[in-house]
């Protein structure tokens, strides 16, 4: 894909495929056979339908930057680098009756499932049309299957074994998914989800997005072990996952999913991967400065959007195919920002009339509920 010196990671601006990581590629599905035969099931249209989704997680972010960059909003906390864990996890799911809860970081979920792209770049402009009416960034749709995320990390897991909790009492053949950061496996509320979750046999899958990093420090700061380890703690059946290999991500997950849907309880997906940034825009220059140089160099050497092009070429996908996908998504996501702009000008929606802070045309200064009488 192209890459753009404003807004990617210095190591993705000359990236090339290294040949020993190519082979690895390959090789990593085929060394499990129910993997192998998840991936060899997809179609080239399947394949394909993945690269859109990896391309537009990875433009989504590439558009919140430049808005970063030309004052549009602050600052925005981005996934490059794990694009594939969300894509990957999340193709595993049926939109059509299965709920999923991403993390900020797991943008990707909300298109993949369905919601507008503009609607994503609109959660971070506060809008009145926005998902959360302009109250949180943290967006989500639940006529799509989507939960709105809590920002509070490892809250999640609580929340979807809840969610689990009400498929199981109705006998419903759906799934619940959610994304916890493997800092956020250190909190009470992810153990206490997780352990409900076990005891009860829920159909949920918590993805452990191990990107390395807590907020701003290392996970050997965190104490507590290896993130692969939680599941046998709590006797929940789990697999490990290349987080930046989208297809072997998806056969993890696809497993996990499975085994759910057969009612025999949850199942955890431990995608290893690594951030190629700071927590946010505002901390990047503090998150390089902290690590080291060779993290990110070889991190940036398995950039998983240019590791599945190679793939795809390999299996003799044309390139003018993948470059007319490129262009039309990224002329997709032009035209989404742009759409989400428009949105500052607008009205506040009728439905938000009943709340304080709102004159014909003014902004957003407060969600409390109008007085009884008030006019």
């Amino acid at each position: 894909m192209r890459r753009y010196p404003a807004f990617d990671p210095p190591e993705y601006l000359d990236w090339t495929p290294d040949p020993e990581l190519v082979r690895q590629y390959r090789r990593r599905v085929q060394e499990e056979p129910q993997r192998l035969a998840l991936a060899v099931a997809l179609s080239r249209a399947d394949l394909l339908d993945l690269y859109r989704d990896l391309l537009r997680t990875r433009l989504h972010d590439i558009g919140l930057k430049r808005w970063v960059k030309t004052g549009v909003i602050s600052k925005a906390w981005l996934g490059t680098g794990e694009e594939a864990v969300t894509v990957g996890s999340v193709a595993a799911l049926d939109p059509l009756r299965d709920v999923v809860c991403p993390m900020i970081r797991n943008a990707g979920a909300l298109h993949m499932m369905g919601v507008p792209l503009a609607d994503l770049f609109r959660g971070y402009l506060a809008t009145s049309d926005s998902l959360s009416r302009g109250r949180d960034l943290h967006i989500g749709d639940l006529r799509r299957n989507v939960l709105q995320p809590i920002s509070h990390m490892g809250t999640n897991a609580q929340v979807m074994a809840g969610v689990a909790l009400a498929f199981s009492c109705r006998e419903e053949p759906r799934v619940a998914l959610t994304f916890i950061g493997d800092g956020a496996t250190r909190t009470a509320a992810f153990h206490e989800g997780a352990n409900m979750a076990a005891v009860l046999g829920l159909p949920v899958v918590f993805v452990i997005q191990d990107n390395q990093v807590a907020l701003g420090t290392r996970r050997e700061q965190h104490g507590g072990g290896d993130p692969g380890d939680l599941a046998e703690a709590y006797g929940i059946a789990s697999w490990t996952a290349d987080g930046n290999h989208v297809l072997d991500t998806y056969a993890a997950t696809r497993l996990a999913v499975d085994r759910c849907r057969r009612g025999e309880g949850p199942g955890m997906v431990v995608a290893r991967t690594f951030r190629m940034g700071g927590h946010a825009t505002h901390d990047e220059r503090e998150a390089r400065e902290t690590f080291p140089d060779e993290l990110f160099t070889t991190w940036g050497r398995r950039d998983p959007v240019g590791l599945f092009e190679a793939y795809l070429l390999e299996e003799g996908v044309p390139t003018p195919i993948l470059e007319e996908i490129e262009a039309d998504v990224t002329a997709e996501m032009d035209r989404a920002a742009d759409e989400a702009l428009l949105s500052r000008n607008r009205s506040p929606s009728p439905e938000l009339a009943e709340y304080v802070g709102f004159t014909e045309g003014g902004p957003l200064i407060g969600l409390q509920k109008r007085p009884t009488g008030h006019t």
